[in-house]
């Protein structure tokens, strides 16, 4: 059983403010740049960092520049100090990396997964996983921290558990995260899956050092990560950036969701895979005619469409005009300064991409468009995995610091 957090003392809470700045600070932070940042004196962030040093959790790492005089030492988590596993849970496949405690990725696998399966079939599968992945790295269970977990749904947080997710059928409530716990015996982070995606790409990719953030994920479905003010913003009940329900064809195809026109229903994988069924049933000239007609998947849109196959170049652009009009609505509503798009679907760069930063272009407020940038995922389909790290790891240091 995981032990209850004790609250944190004034102490522990610097200590818990101090690692963040180590870990998130873009090129590194001295002693006294943490101690102009905090308002503290030397020799208080001196004790401090003494201890994360004797805890083993920092050291320092290289000599930062400097205009004159002593170069300063800059400090680092120590990435020997174990490791965590994360987890994106998608609807289709199952991908997980195991990171050292700075979050750099030692290995990884992806395998074909089934989320409609039902968390009495899908959870009893990941165990074999998770020891094979350690086994490849030289690692086993009691090397590892902290689990992340991503998955494609809205998350209540404090239960561990999602609340009626679209594409999740049978997984409404069950307490997943309290689950897994009892069966790994570490702390397990879960998360939604595009939330976990903009965390990683505002740690580690993309979004290193932004503030206003906003991940899009295109996979078998459609769904935004909202980072703001360097936070994620998740909404009353966890469906904050529930970008894929968004009414973009009032008279469209049904979603998953059971409303009519939703961005997910014409934009995301399925409905990608859809249109291009339709399309070779329909009898129109396309390289996707040489497969088997119900097996037509959106990589094998993507695919045809990266050989130049008309038909499939024009699914995907339209795909990306309704991503772009939902997404100049989220510009003008949260007025980010980056948007990144990431997914399986978005590995087609700005095939997908220039659709969308015309649209966004074209319907936001001149500002707000000037304001953005509009950029595919850095950490590719690992955002996901390694943004479930990167809260692993939150998670693990809580419970090092409250000790």
């Amino acid at each position: 059983m995981i032990p209850a957090l004790r609250p944190f003392s004034f102490r522990n809470q610097n200590k818990r403010v101090i690692l963040d700045m180590i870990r998130f600070t873009p090129g590194g932070i001295s002693r006294s740049e943490i101690a102009r940042q905090m308002d503290l004196t030397r020799a208080a962030i001196s004790t401090i960092i003494g201890d994360l040093e004797g805890q083993g959790l920092v050291h320092e790492a290289t000599e930062g520049p400097t205009t004159g005089g002593r170069r300063p030492v800059l400090l680092e988590i120590n990435p020997q100090h174990g490791f965590v596993l994360g987890i994106d849970m998608g609807a289709t496949h199952l991908g997980m990396v195991v990171t050292d405690f700075s979050a750099k990725v030692i290995n990884e696998i992806e395998v074909p997964f089934s989320i409609s399966d039902g968390p009495h079939i899908c959870l009893p599968r990941l165990p074999a996983q998770v020891t094979g992945l350690l086994e490849h790295s030289g690692l086993d269970l009691s090397q590892v921290h902290a689990i992340g977990i991503g998955v494609p749904g809205p998350v209540v947080v404090e239960a561990g558990s999602v609340g009626a997710p679209p594409i999740m059928p049978g997984w409404d409530g069950f307490p997943i995260r309290t689950h897994l716990e009892s069966m790994w015996g570490v702390p397990v982070s879960l998360g939604n899956d595009a939330e976990f995606g903009a965390l990683g790409e505002w740690a580690a990719g993309a979004g290193r050092g932004t503030k206003n953030l906003v991940y899009i994920k295109v996979g078998s479905g459609v769904g935004a990560g909202l980072m703001l003010d360097g936070e994620i913003y998740r909404g009353t009940t966890g469906c904050a950036g529930e970008i894929g329900h968004i009414a973009i064809m009032e008279s469209g195809p049904v979603c998953t969701c059971g409303n009519r026109g939703c961005l997910e229903a014409v934009a995301g994988g399925w409905a990608i895979a859809r249109q291009a069924r339709e399309a070779v049933r329909s009898g129109k000239r396309t390289q996707l005619s040489s497969l088997e007609v119900d097996s037509i998947t959106a990589r094998d849109v993507a695919a045809a469409a990266r050989m130049g196959d008309l038909v499939s170049q024009q699914i995907i652009t339209e795909a990306g005009t309704h991503l772009g009009v939902a997404i100049a609505n989220l510009v003008n509503l949260v007025n980010p300064s980056m948007v990144v798009v990431g997914g399986g679907v978005a590995q087609l760069g700005d095939l997908l991409l220039e659709p969308i930063r015309h649209a966004v272009r074209v319907r936001s407020l001149r500002s707000a468009a000037q304001a953005v940038r509009i950029n595919a995922a850095v950490l590719g389909r690992r955002s996901t995995s390694v943004g479930a790290v990167v809260q692993a790891i939150n998670v693990a240091l809580d419970h090092m610091v409250a000790v």
